[in-house]
């Protein structure tokens, strides 16, 4: 019994430490498609006063490497820059004041297309769908989280009907 006891405490140390690291981490931003043709896709985000795009491949969601942008929000160009995680990001200032049109001229591959779309809409906006989705990692997190328990309870009833048969 004393063993069982032990077991019990073990699990229930092992269960504390998997409800502990089970917190998800600050999410990461929300891109919303803004422009798609036949080989690039745009997505884009808002941070900040600052535009983020990510440009990818649209035949596998590969980021598209070696490509140059040039970005122009209502007419006005913007400042690109690339950043180490391989997206782009522009800084909006003044013009973020509402939404706009916005062009984005890639060249890759020797091609050069000119994709327009929408400004992504604004920080609230933004922060919605940012709070959807950390609802549904919510969510599967705590049906992971209750797929553990009751694997947890399932052993721990099978070592106390070992252990009492043993005895």
């Amino acid at each position: 019994m004393k063993r069982v006891r032990n077991c019990l405490a073990l699990l229930a140390a092992g269960a504390l430490a998997a409800l502990a690291g089970g917190a998800p981490a600050s999410l990461a931003p929300v891109f919303v498609p803004l422009a798609r043709s036949t080989l690039v896709t745009v997505e884009a985000t808002t941070d900040a006063g600052t535009l983020i795009l990510r440009v990818a491949r649209t035949r596998d969601e590969a980021p598209l490497t070696g490509a140059q942008l040039q970005v122009t929000l209502d007419g006005h160009s913007l400042p690109v820059k690339l950043r180490p995680d391989g997206t782009w990001e522009a800084p909006l200032g003044a013009l973020a004041s509402g939404p706009g049109t916005l062009e984005v001229i890639v060249a890759h591959d020797g091609v050069r297309e000119m994709l327009t779309g929408q400004l992504p809409g604004a920080p609230a906006a933004a922060a919605a769908a940012r709070g959807a989705a950390g609802s549904a990692a919510s969510l599967l997190a705590h049906k992971q989280l209750a797929w553990w328990i009751l694997n947890i309870l399932v052993v721990l009833i099978g070592v106390i009907a070992v252990s009492r048969r043993m005895s």
